[in-house]
């Protein structure tokens, strides 16, 4: 994690990470002000804190209220050597909690990253640089050493030149990669997290058998996300991007829709018009691009090359950001690898969700099969040892796709957890199933997957396949476990080389009558984004007509300048939020596109409180009592922000009855909730306070210092792209 520092008065000083600002001073004795702690005061917290951490999230896992457990640190300092020291941490246990427990929470203590870190006594490398934003990779630890050269399965490259490659793609983009976690749980199985330094918003997670081919992953994996524009899906991006020479891409096109809002003959083609819109009801203002909100621009469109015949078919920016997510984009050492990693994700998603939707039995794999991959069979064993039996099942459908699939159970919960993973090679698919399982979970984190159903209709949720494709975390049904299996197990192999491999998972798509689209992007590294319309999409084509995010469009401007606007423009903002029907605990960060600091009030602010705060301000007190009250029932917010709203009910509560006078209850009121909340509220309710807890924005953004990280971000790469486009 980077941490930034800036100098303040006297000896205060400021530290800046993620959305946080610390504040660190010294005592008077030391010539500070006393105003903040130490930087050794934080120190010395952080362990306390940490191992307080590790308890509750113990307790969580078994229900056990955390209401009578104490804890304190106390550090015992050699008179002789003051670096030497005792961290002595003890723990006030309640009688209630049974000895298994107490021994449980003892050990869960010892998982405190904070005491790993100091126990492993972390190497502290100080040096002076000519500018802190350069030597963009100087936080990507773990990158291997020597002449080393890792061959995989299905890579062209070895994993040290592959990994080598990408570190300079961002390096020469100015994007500084920081790990903030690595996972290894069981053996053979590693996962990491990484993301951009200045924009943590920017993330990717990889997987692999090694600590080199995890770091691969989530390196190709943040590098084709930076190609297919995925960080910067839904977001804004602002004014002078949205007018720039291209949004997206140099070779994009803009068209307008017809004069009655028809479809514009240059997007898509006959096949897909009839997947997106059979019925004629797609309208061309259905597909303006969100990231720019250019209205007047036309339809912002992406070039496409058919498979079947090589030619080209634009599609809408926001057709794709609104119905695909991530779902078939890779990145590669060639775009044949890359090719060959995207069509297996998209088998993989596809082929899943018919097995979940259907509730297909799929067969076991034989154990004289498995015990050819002993590195993968110690994974699995790892499992089972801490107590979570594991299936392992032949995914391909009788040997039509590239799929398998690793299922855990978990006895202590009662949860399953269904992982798929595919490619060509039936090693390489078994593998991914395993890696993906454990990808950035703990084994606590296993005690959250949910229960099997023989519900069919709650597994056959819309939803439930979107839940899938996020993290796995859907629900499966009771009859994936039948002994009665619907296909019979196949030894499959697709393998070959890169293009072979290629050229058989086109055939696949062939064979059973779809038609890819495929963009190849070779200039910030190699990475292709593969559409099959009417079979990768994540979301219904249903979407780009009632749940489309250029919704965003009709509410941007006006949220974004909230504080000025006049009560006409705020009468008018609340009816259309009214007539829209969207639902009220939305988030305003989903509903426009903007990234708030979720630490504010603007990042917890959902379309509920906001019409609340419109209606106080327009002094409409029926509908705010109304609002407030669905709001302290079914909203969750922060503790001063309810008792804000608490405040507020109880005092309209009063203004609203005749028979009640508020002077008679302002004292006490004030003493409960306080003389700055009440102000507020006397002010809101007679106008002088307007919009209380949301700070002033506006359309350039200002303040928004999140968001205008993401669009920092994003101008490294539109840079990038313009300077290619000129050479």
């Amino acid at each position: 994690m980077e941490i930034k520092v800036n100098y303040l008065d006297n000896l205060r000083l400021e530290a800046l990470f993620d959305d946080f600002n610390v504040i660190a001073d010294q005592p008077i004795r030391y010539k500070g002000d006393g105003s903040a702690p130490g930087p050794f005061d934080y120190f010395l917290a952080s362990s306390a804190l940490c191992a307080a951490y590790f308890v509750k999230v113990y307790c969580n896992a078994r229900d056990i209220p955390t209401n009578d457990i104490r804890l304190s640190q106390n550090n015992i300092v050699d008179p002789e050597n003051r670096y030497n020291q005792i961290f002595k941490i003890q723990v006030e246990l309640p009688e209630s909690i049974s000895d298994k427990d107490r021994e449980g929470i003892l050990r869960s203590i010892d998982r405190c990253t904070v005491k790993k870190v100091i126990q492993t006594g972390p190497e502290f490398v100080v040096e002076a640089v000519e500018n802190l934003d350069e030597d963009a990779q100087a936080m990507l630890m773990g990158q291997p050493e020597g002449d080393t050269n890792t061959m995989i399965l299905g890579k062209d490259l070895p994993l040290e030149q592959t990994i080598q490659n990408m570190t300079k793609i961002l390096e020469d983009l100015g994007m500084k990669i920081e790990i903030s976690s690595w996972r290894n749980i069981v053996p053979n199985v590693w996962s990491l997290h990484i993301r951009d330094a200045a924009s943590p918003m920017c993330f990717t997670n990889g997987k692999g058998a090694s600590k080199e081919s995890a770091l691969c992953s989530a390196l190709g994996e943040f590098i084709e996300r930076l190609n297919c524009n995925f960080f910067y899906n839904d977001q804004f991006f602002g004014e002078e991007i949205a007018n720039s020479d291209f949004v997206h891409y140099p070779n994009e096109k803009w068209f307008k829709p017809g004069p009655e809002d028809e479809l514009p003959n240059e997007i898509l083609d006959d096949y897909t018009l009839d997947i997106y819109d059979p019925e004629q009801e797609l309208r061309g203002s259905n597909l303006i691009d969100t990231n720019s909100g250019n209205v007047e621009r036309g339809i912002c469109s992406i070039p496409y090359t058919r498979h079947s015949d090589g030619e080209t078919v634009y599609f809408p920016s926001n057709l794709i950001e609104n119905l695909f997510l991530s779902n078939g984009m890779s990145a590669g050492n060639n775009l044949a690898e890359a090719k060959v990693q995207c069509l297996s994700e998209i088998f993989e998603r596809a082929v899943k969700r018919q097995i979940i939707e259907q509730e297909i039995v799929l067969p076991d794999v034989p154990e004289d099969v498995l015990n050819k991959y002993p590195s993968i069979v110690a994974g699995i064993k790892g499992l089972e040892e801490q107590g979570f039996p594991v299936v392992i099942k032949d995914a391909s459908l009788g040997g039509q796709f590239p799929v398998m699939c690793v299922t855990l159970m978990n006895p202590k919960t009662g949860g399953v957890f269904a992982s798929f993973g595919a490619h060509p090679s039936f090693e390489v698919a078994l593998e991914r199933s395993l890696t993906e399982l454990l990808q950035g979970r703990s084994f606590e984190g296993l005690n959250d997957v949910p229960k099997p159903t023989f519900n069919s209709m709650a597994v056959q949720e819309p939803e439930n396949f979107v839940e899938h494709f996020i993290d796995s975390t859907g629900t499966i049904s009771w009859r994936f476990f039948s002994a009665k299996y619907d296909y019979e197990f196949v030894e499959w192999d697709f393998s070959g080389t890169n293009q072979e491999e290629c050229d058989a998972l086109f055939g696949i798509l062939e064979d059973i009558g779809k038609e890819a689209y495929v963009a190849e992007f070779t200039g910030l590294g190699t990475a292709c984004r593969i559409l099959v319309p009417g079979y990768s999409e994540v979301y219904p084509a249903e979407d780009l007509i009632w749940d489309n995010t250029n919704k965003a469009l009709l509410y941007r401007d006006d949220i974004l300048n909230l504080h000025s606007l006049s009560d006409d423009e705020l009468a008018d903002l609340v009816n259309r939020l009214e007539e829209s029907e969207l639902d009220n605990y939305i988030d305003i960060i989903t509903l426009i596109g903007i990234e708030f600091d979720e630490n504010t009030v603007w990042g917890q602010l959902t379309i509920l409180e906001l019409k609340l705060l419109i209606y106080l301000a327009l002094g409409d007190l029926e509908e705010v009592n109304n609002l407030v009250e669905s709001f302290l029932q079914y909203n969750d917010n922060t503790v001063e922000r309810g008792l804000f709203y608490q405040a507020l009910h109880a005092t309209l509560q009063v203004a609203l009855d005749d028979e009640l006078e508020f002077e008679d209850y302002q004292h006490n009121f004030t003493r409960m909730f306080g003389e700055e909340v009440m102000n507020a509220i006397i002010g809101s309710i007679n106008g002088d306070v307007r919009f209380y807890g949301l700070t002033p924005t506006n359309s350039q953004l200002e303040g928004l210092d999140k968001h205008l990280r993401l669009i920092e971000s994003y101008k490294k790469l539109h840079s990038a792209r313009a300077k290619l486009a000129g050479k």
